[in-house]
């Protein structure tokens, strides 16, 4: 059995996994029909065909980070009435994406994510990239790519063969892990092979590993019994 010892972000190449990731959105989404475009995601209010739109609405700001204008990114969002932060938005990508063909929009996504991972592989783990919150390494950033997709992928539903998801689950785990310290969290967290223990603003819990992922990229279901506070302290990818 894989344990958290045995995956380290050091031995992983995000670049790898964002192809990976991508292939895998790629390879389910180009087989849906009408049918399956309508299915509601994971994400409320959104349809798989919403989840599409939001990745493909992404890439301006992707390209922007690459090609260090988030002026121009800034501009083009003002004056499309996109603001309110990134909910305000991916909201104005999913309205935009609702007035085109499915196929364009699948086939801008595919393009587009195509440059950008093409573009961060070439910036390399140690290259830097401007974001909103500054100059930031490409291979941590890419990393955050990975996560996203990966729960993307679970939030339409592409399949997982059983031969990945132990695997995927440990490096998603492994992400959550590098970003909770990246953002300061005082939360305690003692990974081992069955169980994830946390200690977060007084209160303590058992996870599984696939349940402190689905945490920290905000997707435990409304009914799981994780007290609110710890659930808040481990959102940290969403």
């Amino acid at each position: 059995m894989t344990t958290p010892s045995a995956v380290s972000l050091a031995d992983i190449d995000p670049f790898d996994l964002f192809d990976l990731e991508a292939a895998r959105l790629d390879r389910f989404l180009s087989s849906l029909d009408a049918e399956g475009w309508a299915r509601p995601s994971r994400c409320a209010g959104w349809s798989v065909r919403d989840v599409l739109g939001h990745l493909a609405g992404e890439e301006l700001y992707n390209h922007a980070c690459l090609d260090g204008h988030l002026d121009g990114f800034l501009t083009l969002i003002e004056r499309e009435g996109a603001g309110g932060g990134f909910d305000g938005f991916n909201d104005w990508c999913v309205r935009r994406s609702r007035e085109l063909p499915v196929e364009q929009v699948l086939q801008e996504w595919r393009a587009q994510n195509g440059e950008t991972r093409e573009r961060m592989r070439e910036l390399g783990r140690d290259g830097t990239l401007q974001t909103l919150s500054g100059p930031y390494p490409a291979g941590s950033q890419t990393f955050h790519y990975d996560s996203e997709y990966a729960a993307h992928a679970d939030d339409v539903g592409a399949p997982v063969p059983a031969e990945e998801a132990e695997r995927r689950t440990w490096w998603r785990l492994a992400v959550g892990l590098f970003v909770l310290a990246e953002q300061g969290s005082k939360a305690r967290i003692e990974p081992s092979a069955e169980r994830v223990l946390v200690h977060a603003d007084g209160e303590d819990a058992q996870l599984s590993p696939a349940d402190f992922v689905d945490a920290t990229v905000g997707r435990l279901p409304a009914d799981h019994p994780l007290a609110p506070r710890i659930r808040a302290a481990l959102r940290c990818l969403a």
